[in-house]
């Protein structure tokens, strides 16, 4: 398609290279005209009488089991002696529990680690998700109060 102009006594060669605007204005148009008519359409809403709730918290304390080891490897269920295997059914008992209890180990500095893993991984296999350790803070020297 060749541009040109009106102009008939001139043989020109050369092409108009403008944008042709008037589509892109119509297209404009038509959609100003659709938003328009469609804008007072979302403005109304249907009147529904939703109910009231409560935007208390529900309170639930949640229950915490203490497992303890000794530097000699004996397993302590919130302070009472139990074997690894009395330690692998009680887990089962509390996995089952809504909400789970919290599982806070806690060990003797010379504990092995192979004895932990062993614990962490039984109370894995019978479903407890909530695991913690129980750790005391370094003590301070007086380096480190120097610094701060």
């Amino acid at each position: 398609m060749a541009f040109g102009s009106f102009e008939g006594g001139k043989n020109t060669s050369h092409t108009v290279s403008e944008i042709n605007m008037v589509p892109l204005i119509d297209v404009m148009l038509v959609l100003l005209v659709i938003f328009m008519i469609t804008a007072p359409l979302l403005s109304h809403s249907i009147q529904i009488k939703l109910p009231q709730a409560s935007s208390q918290p529900i309170e639930q304390e949640s229950v915490v089991i203490d497992v303890a080891v000794d530097d000699a490897g004996v397993l302590y269920w919130n302070e009472s002696p139990v074997s690894s295997s009395e330690l692998t059914l009680k887990f089962a008992e509390q996995a089952v529990l809504d909400p789970q209890p919290e599982l806070r180990i806690r060990a003797d500095l010379n504990t092995r680690y192979e004895v932990l893993a062993q614990i962490m991984s039984s109370a894995k296999t019978a479903g407890l998700k909530r695991l913690g350790f129980i750790t005391r803070p370094a003590p301070e020297t007086n380096a480190q109060l120097a610094v701060n």
